[in-house]
């Protein structure tokens, strides 16, 4: 060899070993990337997640004195936390500055405004836009109305003055025809309908006054009308109206009798319950936000919750869950728009509960003397807390108390549900809408799409794989081993159009043909083949080795034909000429026409390339030497198949069904077009689902950034994250384990 010739071969081997060394570099850098960029994923839906599970937070904002009279009865703030008031029981009203942002010196009064009668009793509406109302020794009451106005004089900041409405007008409204003291009182109204519940000496009554508007005038003429109450054993400790004006309740001690007051002229008793806890007393109830569900305090800190229950085909108060406060309940603060509540127990320890997540979200001693009264803000922003004539704002870091792992994970009893239950229903056009969001239905919705899309992919693909890998010719090989993996490359936008609007109908337009194509499918495959291998050696010898899968065309073909020519003839012999309605009323079955037989086939078929292409890659490289080696030794092809090329190939056919289980998991547009997007727990094929991935896709553009659904919808995709990594895990470590095992072959 010449010189020239050596020294070409050393720079060749140079720019080799150069070429190489990059090529490693890059792929190492490649995979360390692709690991960062996975960890900044993790660690991101983690910084969104997080607050979620922070709990609740009190921040002093301002302290104030305010020279008040009389026992506190009422005390709130406006929206803005700018502006307090209270009202006493003995009827001072005073309104003062919480905030400098409110345009007066903190503290100032505002407003004070003394009784002009002698104040008997003192209620206010349930929760919402506020009024109080006073019954007097009279036997006559007023309504009042806190109300703010919010101003921007010019070249002056943001100013708040306070003012009392007289909704029913300024004279008193006469109660009690008798004159009687009112000695417990209840108010609600509507537009066209206000009720007084009250109490004297004499007994409880309703006053009912009903709105009619005059047609010639345009002006609203109230009727009243008084109604008597069953007689009630023992002193009333409370009143309260429900915002409907359906229901009335009064508590007498620890006995909660209900009553219905629909029909004021036959006012009938629902129920009587004793309500305290055991060995315990009651000391006060109050209505939750929305006021389907009733809160019963007790002198030993249980703190229960109440609501209406369908048993037997009838709705019965029924308790759903108990809180324990540090002592004796002196006081409940409801929130204004969500089901939670603050108590004040002992004499001065302040806690925050949240009903649906059943949790304790603060707890805390505030103070060093007992506390008189608190309130919490129209907007649950800000906590206001009386201590004789001083008072304590705090702002409230409350924002996601609806979520908690129990109400993510496990079952919760709703308002209005029979029993407890896993729900996802985000929103509502309700107002009074309570947010569930349980990632059960959409995780079980998700493992189901993915079952049933195993379920009619991996025999498929599998099949094929091995076949094609094995025992197809080369000929034929070269030429279906592309056209499946084509199939890959189809949009999986347009296979959920397709299924959504093609295949579901069709489906539910030929179900027992198309059940009936399930089983008569294999079977027809399994006879031809049993059939083929019966014939004359001289008739199989006229199709060359490897392409016998012909043979099975025309079979599949007239089989599916067949079965869909027969169904409206089964249809209608069979199930009466509607297989639908005898799903749903003889079996039982709701049938919905996007349902989980839709989605395993349209997914499955998105599936079966992945794992045709990886399986038939892993039997079609076992070592020929393997193949040749058994068959020499006198195994039949079966025989080989089954004991040295199945093995050989095991961790390649594993590897391809674990990726086309982790793209069934993942898999979004082909669930979100044809299931129906119900988030049910149900194995029924004939039901839809919910996915966390097409629940992501549907939901988050219409989430608030920064809500408790916006951020359950990223705690979804973490999960999704985590099933994926769970496995592929799984699936690498059996796959080495595999790989292992049969590499000595």
């Amino acid at each position: 060899m010449s010189t020239e010739s050596i020294n070409l071969t050393m720079s060749g081997s140079r720019k080799r070993r150069v070429t190489d060394r990059l090529a490693s570099v890059g792929v190492t850098t490649g995979g360390i990337l692709v690991l960062v960029a996975l960890l900044l994923i993790f660690f991101y839906l983690l910084y969104v997640v997080k607050p979620i599970f922070v709990g609740a937070s009190l921040e002093p904002a301002a302290s104030l004195q305010v020279p008040v009279k009389g026992t506190t009865a009422i005390l709130g703030t406006d929206e803005q936390n700018q502006v307090g008031y209270r009202f006493s029981q003995q009827g001072d009203i005073d309104f003062f500055s919480l905030n400098k942002g409110s345009g007066h010196p903190v503290g100032s009064v505002l407003l004070h405004n003394s009784p002009a009668d002698t104040v008997t009793a003192v209620a206010n509406t349930a929760l919402g836009k506020p009024m109080v109302v006073y019954g007097f020794a009279n036997g006559k009451a007023q309504v009042l109305q806190p109300d703010f106005v919010t101003t921007y004089p010019e070249g002056k900041t943001r100013l708040t003055e306070a003012e009392i409405k007289y909704p029913l007008g300024t004279s008193p409204i006469e109660l009690d025809p008798e004159g009687h003291a009112i000695t417990q009182l209840a108010y609600e109204a509507k537009s066209d309908k206000r009720v007084f519940a009250f109490a004297t000496e004499g007994g409880a009554q309703l006053l009912v006054q009903s709105g009619e508007e005059n047609f010639l005038s345009g002006e609203v003429e109230w009727q009243s009308q008084h109604y008597r109450l069953p007689e009630i054993t023992g002193k009333i400790d409370q009143l309260i109206l429900t915002p409907n004006l359906n229901v009335l309740l009064v508590r007498v001690g620890n006995l909660l009798s209900i009553y219905n007051i629909v029909t004021p002229e036959s006012i009938t008793l629902r129920a009587s319950l004793q309500v305290n806890a055991q060995q315990a007393n009651v000391t006060n109830i109050s209505l939750l936000s929305g006021a389907s569900s009733l809160l019963v305090a007790n002198d030993n800190g249980v703190i229960s919750q109440w609501f209406e229950v369908l048993k037997d085909g009838e709705r019965r108060f029924t308790q759903i869950r108990e809180f324990q406060a540090d002592k004796s309940v002196r006081a409940l603060a409801p929130e204004h728009n969500r089901k939670g509540f603050a108590t004040l127990s002992g004499e001065n320890h302040i806690e925050l509960f949240y009903t649906t997540s059943h949790a304790r979200l603060y707890a805390e001693n505030l103070g060093t003397t007992a506390l008189d009264a608190i309130a919490l803000s129209p907007r649950n922003s800000a906590l206001l807390l009386q201590q004789n004539d001083k008072f304590q704002l705090f702002h409230v870091n409350n924002e996601h108390p609806e979520v908690s792992w129990s109400s993510l994970w496990t079952q919760v009893w709703y308002e209005g549900y029979p029993e407890p239950q896993f729900v996802w229903q985000s929103t509502s056009a309700s107002d009074d809408f309570e947010p569930k969001l349980s990632l059960v239905p959409l995780a079980f919705g998700t493992l189901k799409a993915a079952f049933y899309a195993m379920l009619f992919a991996v025999p498929i693909a599998l099949s094929g794989a091995i076949y094609a890998g094995y025992f197809m010719s080369a000929g034929m090989r070269n030429f279906v081993k592309p056209t499946v993996e084509i199939m890959a490359a189809l949009p999986t936008v347009i296979l959920g159009f397709m299924a959504g609007l093609w295949l579901a109908p069709a489906i539910e337009e030929n179900l027992p043909g198309i059940v009936l194509m399930l089983v008569s499918l294999p079977l027809g495959v399994l006879l031809t083949g049993m059939g083929w291998n019966a014939l004359p050696r001289k008739i199989k010898s006229v199709l060359p080795e490897g392409w016998h899968a012909l043979v099975l065309v025309p079979v599949i073909v007239l089989i599916g034909w067949g079965c869909i020519e027969i169904s409206p003839f089964l249809e209608t012999h069979l199930f009466h000429g509607n297989v639908r309605g005898f799903i749903t009323n003889d079996i039982g079955i709701r049938f919905d026409q996007r349902n989980s037989l839709v989605v395993g086939i349209a997914m499955g078929f998105a599936v079966i390339p992945t794992i045709f292409s990886i399986a038939e890659d892993a039997v079609f490289s076992v070592p020929k030497h393997l193949t040749q080696g058994s068959l020499a030794l006198g195994a039949t092809p079966w025989q080989t198949l089954s004991r040295v090329v199945i093995l050989t190939a095991s961790p390649g056919i594993f590897s391809a069904v674990m990726m086309g289980l982790g793209r069934a998991v993942g898999e979004t547009m082909i669930v979100l077009m044809a299931t129906g997007n119900t988030p049910i727990m149900n194995m029924s094929i004939f039901e839809g689902l919910r996915t966390l991935a097409a629940n992501i896709a549907v939901e988050m553009p219409e989430s608030e950034v920064g809500s408790s659904h916006y951020r359950v919808l990223f705690l979804a995709a973490f999960v999704l994250f985590v099933f994926t990594f769970i496995f592929n895990s799984i699936a690498e470590f059996i796959r080495q384990r595999l790989r292992e095992k049969y590499s000595s072959m």
